[in-house]
């Protein structure tokens, strides 16, 4: 009896041994597609977000506006990591498609009626008139920065020094891309992160941009 227990014995020690080398593989495993998919998932959202600052981009100079917007929204429901998720998204999506197309149509003739009423407006309160656009502000505090600065940067100080205004991270930046594109900014980017210079030279007076005016 006691020969066949010690061989037994050996044999499960054997079995309990290769089982947990197989779970440690497998949980380090698990952790290191983990890290890949979190890693996939925020380039994705970094092109998405550069997909949606070269549309507002391409917008200020004037280019056409409806038609990028499609992709964009594409990508963005795309995001979920669930398949069913992402499957349902989309079928919801097609319906609010046509809703929002419409309500985007009826907020341009909206637009269009009172854009009299607007210039009215601003003819009979000229002290509103006279507020400094965001791209006065933003090349201003350029112009007095010895070093690059980022759009978070110079968010945070626009909106400190005029705590009165609304102004958005998302909307300077966009303006900041508008006045790199016209050559007034200079934009230089240090491994993730992207820095805004003022361009030498430039005239002080430069030409506003559309996300700048909605800003201001």
């Amino acid at each position: 009896m006691p020969e066949t227990q010690v061989p037994a014995t050996e044999l499960t020690s054997q079995y309990t041994a290769q089982v947990t080398g197989d779970l440690e593989r497998n949980t380090k495993e698990q952790a290191r597609i983990g890290t890949e998919i979190e890693a996939l998932q925020e380039q994705l959202r970094a092109l998405q977000h550069d997909h949606a600052v070269l549309v507002s981009v391409q917008q200020a100079l004037g280019g056409p506006s409806p038609a990028p917007a499609e992709p964009a929204a594409k990508a963005v429901t795309a995001t979920p990591s669930v398949p069913a998720q992402a499957s349902a998204q989309s079928k919801r999506n097609t319906p609010k498609k046509a809703a929002a197309t419409s309500a985007k149509n009826t907020s341009a003739k909206k637009t269009a009626a009172q854009k009299p009423t607007t210039k009215a407006s601003s003819a009979k309160a000229p002290t509103t008139a006279a507020k400094p656009t965001l791209v006065d502000l933003i090349r201003g505090h350029l112009a007095q920065q010895s070093e690059p600065r980022s759009a978070a940067e110079i968010t945070s100080a626009l909106a400190q020094t005029h705590s009165d205004r609304d102004i958005k991270v998302t909307v300077v930046r966009n303006t900041l891309e508008g006045l790199v594109a016209k050559s007034h900014v200079h934009r230089t980017k240090q491994g993730a992160s992207v820095f805004y210079t003022a361009a030498t030279g430039a005239e002080p007076a430069a030409v506003d941009s559309p996300a700048a005016a909605s800003a201001s």
